[in-house]
């Protein structure tokens, strides 16, 4: 997975070293060459330092806006209701991200393989990464 994260998101500047956390919605918290904290968050197509240091990888692990936001409690339980229990290398995802303007839930949510998950986020994020807020995309979907 460390090659896949550094095939697909090497361009946001991440040396991934190892996987710290993971989450339900294939959320990775990495730790880099650096000894940084990066979160990769799919359904915002983002991956970005969240803490310079293990002292404040710490803090942030505490913090209750933080775990609200990473466990996902209420749509984790939604998804686990409509889709099922996941199967190993499986995770939840949003068909539509959140920063396309994607529901956050119901039928926006299904199942994938983590590792599709982390390409595509990372390829749709190098794609968009340079448009301003609120600028319209056209998505083609190519077999």
């Amino acid at each position: 997975m460390l090659k896949e994260i550094k095939d697909s998101w090497g361009w946001v500047g991440i040396e991934p070293q190892e996987i710290v956390i993971v989450n339900e919605f294939g959320n990775l918290i990495i730790k880099d060459l650096n000894d940084k904290f990066w979160r990769l968050c799919p359904e915002d197509v983002y991956c970005k330092v969240v803490a310079e240091s293990i002292e404040e990888y710490n803090v942030l692990i505490k913090n209750e806006k933080f775990l609200e936001d990473w466990f996902m409690s209420a749509m984790v339980a939604e998804a686990e209701k409509n889709l099922g229990a996941l199967e190993p290398g499986h995770k939840y995802h949003m068909v539509i991200p959140g920063v396309l303007g994607g529901e956050y839930g119901g039928k926006n949510v299904k199942v994938a393989p983590h590792v599709e998950i982390i390409r595509c986020s990372g390829d749709l994020g190098k794609q968009i990464e340079e448009l301003p807020d609120g600028a319209q995309i056209q998505l083609k979907v190519v077999p």
